[in-house]
């Protein structure tokens, strides 16, 4: 039976990042996946343009096409100043979409990410996603994003992966997602680069006797 996902992150190319590969064998599974993001990964750069912004909303566009993404949202939140804004405003705001899309999978950011954003995307999803009686969310999922995740402070909460998925056969287009973002990613030895990404995917593939996966730690599920 197919099933309906939310990616909920805080800035386009997060999703490319986290959760590329899965989002893609979703797609392939006859899943329908929908993406919302909170802030536009841009404005709180020192001299950005609107040329700026509009070359990143290109990106999303052609990364999300290559996913196979049904449909985006953007919120439109203070880029790195989420935690400006109360919490509630953001909450309501993903509680209209919940309500619409009607997601049993979402997936989100680590609660221990260095960015701040990230970190208050992922308060906002537990807090939307209260498990209430006839709420449609049944499984939620914390993902690793490069240059984020593993910068944080050695005594923060670590990401520990207990869940990972097999994409062998989707890590090529996980790939070319992230290079329509290439205006985002660094070259080597940057942790956000590329060839990392492809490195992190096989890296945790290996953990579990396959070609490439990614690694996400369960939040919550009910079966």
């Amino acid at each position: 039976m197919s099933k309906i996902v939310l990616v909920v992150a805080a800035h386009t190319d997060d999703e490319a990042l986290g959760c590329g590969g899965t989002i893609a064998r979703h797609v392939a599974e006859g899943d329908t996946v929908y993406a919302l993001f909170l802030a536009d990964g841009v404005t709180s750069r020192p001299g950005a343009t609107s040329a700026e912004l509009e070359q990143r909303n290109s990106a999303a566009a052609r990364a999300h096409e290559i996913l196979g993404i049904e449909e985006t949202y953007m919120l439109g939140f203070p880029d790195n100043r989420t935690d400006s804004v109360p919490l509630l405003d953001i909450v309501q705001k993903l509680e209209s979409v919940l309500n619409e899309v009607q997601p049993q999978i979402v997936y989100t950011h680590h609660s221990g990410d260095l960015n701040v954003d990230h970190r208050i995307t992922h308060r906002a999803v537990l807090t939307a996603c209260r498990p209430v009686p006839e709420a449609s969310v049944k499984k939620i999922y914390a993902f690793e994003v490069l240059s984020s995740t593993e910068w944080n402070t050695p005594g923060a909460v670590p990401f520990i992966p207990n869940v990972f998925v097999d994409i062998s056969c989707y890590l090529d287009t996980k790939l070319e997602a992230l290079k329509a973002y290439e205006l985002e990613m660094r070259e080597e030895p940057h942790s956000r680069s590329i060839s990392n990404a492809k490195r992190l995917a096989e890296l945790r593939g290996n953990y579990l006797g396959v070609k490439a996966a990614e690694s996400f730690s369960l939040v919550r599920a009910l079966i």
